[in-house]
């Protein structure tokens, strides 16, 4: 999973500005939050122009967001190399944001030469003074071995230090080692609970995992209805996995009643997306009439779209449909596979 840059919301950093100008001169905290305010109504030349001074005098959280202005090309062009410059002079004094975002830089070698073994410095930096994202990389890079030695256990101690400041990515990543047994004992009812506090936040692939631990019947008694909810919760955002096992348990009438227009609906919001197995599951449906008009041009123009993505049951299907097709029906859905894609799969 992708690693993350450290909050950069600017409604979130105006709550964070307050606590950390507590105390500070008045002159101060009105130029920074006259930035502030700037930036929040994209107003990003006025946002630069009251922060590059204060910048340049040392101020850090100035320094991190004009870091930040120039990795994403906010009032000034896109510039990895100024943006690493100036969440460098941030990060050297303390700034954890600026920390992780330096370790960022350096994991993906955006303004900075790749190094992985700075970027874990950086990330372990922000990591003890409790920057959760910055928890969540340094997991992410003892998990594979980046920089550091691979050492699940480590992993495992900064994904749970994350996970308990309510990280969800961390969330999702602990309940899967302990599903996996990597770095934890084997604790199904432990993923379980990890895996939900993330679905609960809206994390799709959590959603779905929670949807086959409930399929399964592993640390919960097995419930199909609770895995079509946790599944749907996960289709709704487009997780394509979850759409098309969807698609299946409408189909079968696992967990609801059987309703093969919803599974077709289903499948095609996943075939849509390129997946391989809800385009051969799409051309089954067509094959048969199910949910859809039969239609075996458009059964082989799916079965072929799949088979060219991998699927080697599509393949054999593909071949079984052909020899009920006359040659000309077999060249436009040849014809049709070819626009299909050059469509992205979409209304085809």
């Amino acid at each position: 999973m992708e690693k993350l840059l450290s909050c950069q919301n600017p409604l979130i950093v105006r709550l964070i500005l307050a606590v950390l100008l507590a105390g500070a001169g008045l002159s101060a905290n009105a130029d920074l939050q006259k930035g502030l305010d700037a930036y929040i109504q994209g107003d990003y030349a006025t946002a630069l122009r009251e922060w590059q001074p204060l910048a340049e005098q040392g101020d850090t959280f100035a320094q991190s967001m004009l870091g930040g202005m120039y990795y994403r090309g906010e009032g000034v062009p896109q510039d990895y190399k100024a943006a690493a410059q100036w969440y460098r002079r941030a990060a050297e004094q303390g700034h954890v944001g600026a920390q992780n975002n330096l370790g960022l830089m350096y994991d993906k070698g955006e303004g900075v030469p790749q190094d992985d073994k700075a970027a874990v410095q950086w990330y372990r930096r922000a990591a003890e003074q409790g920057d959760a994202a910055a928890q969540y990389n340094l997991g992410q890079m003892y998990r594979r071995g980046e920089g550091v030695p691979q050492d699940d256990k480590a992993a495992v101690q900064w994904y749970r230090r994350a996970a308990e400041q309510g990280d969800a990515m961390a969330q999702f990543n602990l309940g899967a080692m302990y599903a996996a047994g990597q770095g934890v004992l084997q604790d199904y009812k432990a993923a379980l609970q990890w895996y939900r506090r993330a679905a609960e936040q809206g994390d799709a692939m959590a959603q779905f995992n929670l949807g086959a631990m409930h399929a399964l019947g592993k640390g919960v008694l097995q419930d199909d209805k609770a895995a079509v909810q946790w599944y749907r919760r996960a289709a709704e955002q487009g997780y394509a996995i979850a759409q098309s096992i969807l698609g299946g348990m409408y189909a079968k009438g696992e967990g609801v009643l059987q309703d093969y227009k919803a599974a077709a609906q289903w499948y095609r919001r996943a075939a849509e997306q390129g997946y391989a197995g809800a385009q051969f599951n799409l051309g089954v449906m067509y094959s048969e009439g199910k949910g859809v008009p039969k239609d075996d041009v458009h059964a082989h123009m799916w079965a072929n779209i799949a088979a060219s993505g991998g699927d080697k049951i599509a393949v054999e299907f593909r071949n079984l449909v052909e020899k009920i097709m006359t040659p000309s029906q077999i060249a436009e859905a040849q014809k049709l596979a070819r626009e299909c894609v050059r469509k992205a799969y979409r209304d085809c």
